[in-house]
């Protein structure tokens, strides 16, 4: 029987912060660990691999400070108009709208619990071809 050995992957950490394309997977409704709602985004990375090509952001809409509110509102917001959707005043938020569109997500490092992790600080249009498109070849940054 062959042994079983590390990866590349396994040892090689994070990937480098910067913006990176992203094709938002997931986007909905759900709630968070004190039960109030919130937009969940997962976002999949281009050329980043396994298991750091998932990143997930989270907008907590409700229960918390006015302060925590309104930066979640202006951050959602933000996705919304990188996707080129134009969100008004008055209009229902509808998280599914963002599903399968293309958009470029800046990336930091956060350590959480003792460990270190990657967090979306930022959102931009992305202005190159689309995901999966054979003339790709931009790198990330």
């Amino acid at each position: 029987m062959e042994p079983l050995r590390f990866h590349d992957a396994d040892v090689g950490g994070l990937p480098a912060p910067g913006w990176y394309v992203s094709m938002i997977v997931t986007a909905s409704w759900r709630q968070s660990t004190r039960g109030n709602r919130m937009v969940y985004l997962v976002h999949a990375l281009e050329k980043v691999s396994p298991p750091f090509h998932r990143i997930s952001d989270c907008f907590v809409l409700e229960g918390v400070s006015p302060q925590g509110q309104a930066y979640a509102r202006q951050r959602i917001v933000a996705v919304f108009r990188s996707c080129r959707l134009d969100p008004r005043s008055g209009e229902e938020i509808r998280p599914e709208e963002l599903c399968g569109l293309a958009v470029e997500v800046k990336v930091a490092h956060e350590s959480w619990r003792g460990e270190n992790q990657l967090k979306v600080v930022g959102y931009r249009p992305h202005e190159g071809p689309s995901i999966g498109s054979p003339d790709r070849d931009q790198e990330p940054g």
